[in-house]
């Protein structure tokens, strides 16, 4: 049974410490794929409301992740049943997956569109000018499809619910201080956009596939992603090299 309250004797625990740090260095590594989906989405808004956007929307999603896991016990129930199909039986955390996965992929095909027939450059008037609470709105609801996993995980890893809850708010800490400069690198490098956007191209199909029954381990999807953001560091790192001796000529 979990407990509810935080114990006083947790403090001196070991175990409890371990939980903890475990816990909070898995909410910070699924919280990537977050702060992809932030930079990208964050960038449709006027320069001077970015930054307010990109710390409501995390705050935002602080209190969703948090009310899922006051509801752990509807959380659990997300995953029985309620469509039986011969080849496939679907579960309510199936289908938000889905159709997360659906907006991720939608999301990203359009954000490239723009990026390749340059739209933004020929109408700067409506390129930029997505709806604040719109947007905040957005972050939000993709936190709860971004969540479910990390939640339902945090449950079978821990017994105390404050533990749960002290990782939750340490890891939306971080990709709070983080945000801004991970949305600055991105969108100071047309390359690194490119790529995030084919992130959320990934992310969103392996959503999908997940829905329907086709799990894909988290490593192979964050082992892939580190491995093309290596690359692109080494070519960011020989582009500077190339410039160096030109600019000092």
């Amino acid at each position: 049974m979990m407990d509810l309250l935080p114990d006083p004797q947790m403090l001196v625990d070991p175990q409890t410490w371990a939980s903890l740090l475990t816990l909070t260095a898995m909410e910070i590594v699924l919280g990537v794929d977050n702060l992809v989906l932030l930079a990208i989405l964050a960038d449709r808004l006027p320069e001077r409301q970015r930054g307010a956007a990109r710390k409501i929307g995390l705050l935002a999603a602080l209190g969703t992740r948090l009310a899922l896991l006051f509801s752990i016990t509807w959380i659990m129930r997300l995953t029985t049943p309620i469509i039986a199909l011969p080849w496939h039986s679907f579960s309510w955390r199936d289908l938000i997956l889905i159709t997360g996965g659906l907006f991720l992929v939608y999301k990203g095909t359009r954000e490239i569109h723009h990026k390749i027939e340059g739209e933004e450059q020929a109408d700067p008037s409506t390129a930029r000018h997505a709806g604040f609470v719109a947007t905040i709105v957005q972050i939000a609801l993709l936190d709860v499809v971004f969540s479910l996993d990390s939640v339902i995980t945090a449950v079978g890893m821990a017994n105390n619910l404050a533990v749960m809850v002290a990782a939750v708010v340490i890891a939306v800490g971080v990709m709070i201080l983080a945000s801004g400069p991970v949305a600055g690198f991105i969108n100071r490098h047309p390359t690194v956009k490119m790529l995030a956007l084919s992130f959320l191209l990934l992310i969103g199909m392996t959503l999908i596939g997940d829905g329907f029954g086709a799990h894909i381990p988290k490593g192979y999807i964050y082992a892939a992603m580190g491995f093309s953001a290596l690359v692109e560091g080494l070519n960011q790192a020989a582009a500077r090299r190339r410039r160096g001796p030109a600019s000092t000529e």
